[in-house]
Formats: C-alpha cells, structure tokens, sequence
C-alpha cells in the first residue's frame, strides 16, 4: 500500500524515512487556529486529522501528523516574529514543558491515531544565550520557537518520554499504526 505524508516538514519526512523506504509528501493546507478553550491533546490531534483527511488518498494510506509545545497548560506555536520567539525561549527557560505530537493514519477506510506526550525541561538560559540564539535560524518554522535536534539541544537539561517525537513523528507510535493495518515497515520488512 503506497503511504503519503501529509507534510512539507523536512524533520518528519526524514523521520519516516527511517520507517518507509518510499512514500509521497504532500503540504496539507488547513486552518491551525486553535479553538476556543481547546485543550492542547485535542487541538493537535485535530491538527493531525484535518492535514491526513486534506491529503486523503484512496489509493493507499495517508499521515497527518502535527506538534505542539505546551507551557503550564498554553500552547507554544511557531513564532510570528523575533520578540514572539523571544518571549518563548525566555519562558521555557529553567522550566519544564510538554511536546505533544498527534498521528492520525488513515487507511482502508479506518482511521487511527495516537497522540505521544514528551516531557522536556530547559536549562536556565541567560538574556545572552537567548540573543545568539535568535540571531540563527533556528527558531522559525518551530514549535515553541526551537528544535530539539540543534543548536537548542544544549538548552535541554532532561527528556522523558520519546525524542523522536519532539523532532515532529514518533517512531515507535508511528510503526505500530502502519504495522496494525498491515503496511510493511523497513523492520518488518527485514524479517520477512
């Protein structure tokens, strides 16, 4: 069964390559306006739905996939300028938060998903370590304004949970739904 991802994001895309040897990609394009008093699990599972459902295929398998860092219950999005970013990197410091990543399957029919909940805890970060770090890239097109694959890494003190899932796909999850309607995976295929 051929699988598209629902996503222009180059983490998941290389995420699920780890997975899938082939499968599509394509940008879902919805609204990500959370709704009023929407709580984080269900906003990104709804995330999740709606970009599987915009890309459905009936010809094989759709991911939907979305990511959210949450704040003492708030939800952290990508930030919209360089004092948003700032704001987030400030209030993440020396605190602990939650990624929550939503997987939303859609095949045969049947729809599937999984949302994985990973805790993350910062590092304090002085006003000066939060400046060089606005001055990369990296903030932008993120999260909670950053990736836990680069450069703010270094401001991660302790992870529980999945780390796979912070980057934007949880592998274990993620194998366990394409293996439960029957799509091959690289290690499932390795033990055919």
């Amino acid at each position: 069964m051929r699988v598209t991802l629902a996503s222009a994001s180059p983490r998941r895309r290389e995420l699920l390559s780890f997975l899938l040897r082939e499968f599509d990609c394509f940008s879902a394009d919805i609204d990500e306006t959370p709704r009023p008093y929407e709580a984080p699990d269900n906003y990104v599972l709804r995330m999740a739905i709606e970009k599987a459902a915009a890309v459905n295929s009936e010809q094989g398998a759709v991911i939907g996939s979305d990511t959210v860092v949450v704040l003492s219950g708030n939800i952290l999005q990508k930030p919209t300028s360089i004092e948003d970013a700032r704001g987030m990197i400030s209030a993440l410091s020396g605190q602990t938060h939650h990624v929550m990543t939503a997987v939303a399957l859609m095949a045969n029919g049947d729809l599937r998903t999984v949302v994985s909940t990973t805790k993350v805890t910062f590092a304090p970060l002085d006003n000066a370590v939060i400046d060089a770090y606005l001055t990369t890239d990296e903030p932008w097109d993120k999260a909670g304004a950053y990736g836990i694959q680069g450069l703010a890494g270094s401001f991660v003190r302790a992870i529980e949970g999945s780390y796979s899932s912070v980057v934007g796909l949880p592998l274990c999850e993620t194998r366990e739904l394409l293996e439960g309607v029957g799509i091959r995976t690289r290690v499932t295929a390795a033990h055919a």
